[in-house]
């Protein structure tokens, strides 16, 4: 179980630059310990799609490139022979168009899962405020601060026009940011968390069955 996200994206005043890589982690970890998997900590590197400047983030073949040094590393110190990787950031999403060429180069099989991504909702948004909240580490006392747009307009990507218009989704996010605010949900967050490690868990048994029939 290897968990992606963003270590360094601003994500307004009350979640820390890498709240992907800390939901990411709690989620693959919480999986491993229902699972039996073992856990393999969380990615350095992460990407993100052209025009949301959010932060610091890296070329897609620098992401591939630890993500291929990890896997391996893995199957050869632990004799891993499958992962899944639970992703919490929407730029990482393009990686999983590379994992059936990086399944034959390593000779692993992997799995992806993104399930927490396509329930947030919004960047920074409730759903996201929700989800870090549940998993104990949002201010909310910053919550006011977090939803205004002048200060932090990366909030559902508010004030990145350029991003609002290329990408629809983006603004709908931003649209419903403007509309409804931010707020926090600790059930709403719950229950994207349990939803989310699920998934992972359920990725583990799928990839155990298909070895075990091998």
């Amino acid at each position: 179980m290897l968990a992606l996200g963003s270590h360094e994206e601003r994500h307004g005043a009350a979640l820390p630059p890498d709240t992907d890589a800390k939901l990411g982690a709690h989620v693959a970890l919480e999986a491993a310990k229902r699972s039996g998997a073992k856990f393999l900590g969380v990615l350095f590197t992460s990407h993100e799609l052209p025009l949301i400047d959010t932060g610091r983030h890296h070329p897609l073949r620098r992401v591939l490139g630890e993500l291929s040094r990890r896997l391996r590393e893995a199957r050869e110190v632990l004799g891993i022979e499958a992962a899944v990787l639970v992703n919490a950031h929407g730029g990482n999403k393009p990686l999983r168009d590379h994992l059936p060429a990086l399944e034959r180069r390593l000779g692993m099989r992997l799995a992806f899962t993104t399930e927490l991504v396509e329930l947030e909702g919004p960047h920074a948004g409730t759903g996201e405020v929700s989800a870090a909240a549940a998993a104990g580490f949002a201010d909310l006392s910053r919550l006011r601060e977090h939803a205004d747009p002048e200060r932090h307009p990366e909030v559902g990507f508010v004030g990145l026009g350029e991003a609002r218009r290329r990408y629809p989704w983006a603004e709908r996010h931003a649209r419903e940011v403007l509309e409804k605010g931010v707020r926090a949900d600790l059930r709403l967050g719950r229950e994207m968390l349990e939803r989310a490690v699920e998934a992972a868990v359920e990725e583990v048994r799928r990839l155990a069955s298909e070895l075990g029939a091998r």
